[in-house]
């Protein structure tokens, strides 16, 4: 069904451009991107940058999404509602097979708000809501940090999305330091059992020096956290999130708590930057121009069976 799902969108996109003979839409290999598969969980951090980007954008991340075929996708910079449901809507029609199922926050006064994007029939939602979303949080946090709790295979799993101060110089680590010291005590206060997932676009390198390292407290506590994309971070040869030469490096990131470590220490667990540039007509510049300066980062953990006893 996902292969037929991707011809129809590109049937789509030609409909959508058979009135120009001199415009040509960049295709992407969507094949390629594969991540997902039937007995694993997959989730995905990807900032889409003032979506929709272009009036090719909607078209373009449905191909993506589906592409890659995650459980579920936190989306950061989602400027306009209709566009993020029509996007729901074009994952939904376009296949039939999986019910796609999404949640936008509302919060954020620059309209970059964060969102979900998941299968309705994997991921069991719980609950979905904002916190540090006080006047007084809006310094440390511009975009509020977005919880899923929902039940994978009936695992409860708990995600947190985010989008920390982004820029260069001393006031915005600063900001994104106290962020991180704000985030691990809310974790430990409120989710210190639950399998853990933070992630997002948060503006910052895993490699900095310790007296720069915003993220410190995590990985100084590794018996508790883990970034599972570090070793992405650390090989200068890898593919980075953000590939830009003048910015180039790796700053979406996804951190696992300990109740996690032996699902992401299987045989059947990865974590990967999917490169959308690099199947794309085009590459980066085409990227950028049709969808997001940032590349998609992609976890796959895989789960043992909850056995559940009859009485």
């Amino acid at each position: 069904m996902r292969k037929i799902f991707l011809c129809l969108l590109l049937i789509l996109a030609q409909v959508i451009f058979a009135g120009s003979e001199e415009f040509q839409l960049p295709e992407i290999d969507y094949d390629k991107l594969n991540f997902g598969s039937d007995d694993t969980f997959e989730i995905v951090t990807w900032n889409i940058q003032n979506f929709p980007k272009s009036e090719q954008t909607v078209t373009y991340a449905a191909g993506i999404i589906s592409g890659i075929d995650p459980d579920l996708v936190a989306l950061q910079e989602i400027k306009s509602d209709s566009a993020f449901f029509a996007l729901v809507n074009l994952l939904n029609e376009t296949n039939g097979s999986i019910d796609w199922s999404g949640f936008k926050a509302n919060s954020d006064e620059w309209d970059q708000d964060l969102a979900f994007i998941y299968k309705a029939e994997t991921v069991k939602v719980e609950q979905v809501y904002e916190i540090f979303n006080d006047n007084e949080d809006n310094y440390i946090f511009p975009r509020s940090p977005l919880v899923i709790k929902f039940r994978y295979q009936e695992i409860p799993i708990v995600a947190v999305n985010n989008h920390l101060k982004a820029m260069s110089g001393e006031e915005n680590e600063i900001r994104r330091r106290l962020a991180i010291e704000k985030l691990k005590l809310y974790f430990e206060d409120n989710f210190h059992h639950d399998n853990l997932i933070l992630l997002g676009d948060l503006n910052d390198h895993l490699t900095d020096p310790k007296q720069e390292n915003v993220f410190q407290l995590f990985l100084d506590d590794s018996q508790n956290y883990r970034f599972a994309d570090y070793f992405i971070a650390a090989d200068t040869t890898a593919d980075w999130s953000y590939p830009y030469w003048k910015y180039r490096g790796h700053i979406d990131h996804i951190l696992i708590s300990n109740e996690l470590f032996d699902e992401f220490d299987s045989k059947s667990s990865d974590i990967k930057t999917i490169t959308v540039d690099k199947y794309m007509q085009g590459g980066e510049d085409a990227r950028y121009k049709y969808i997001t300066d940032h590349r998609p980062v992609a976890l796959k953990l895989k789960f043992h069976p909850v056995i559940i006893e009859k009485r």
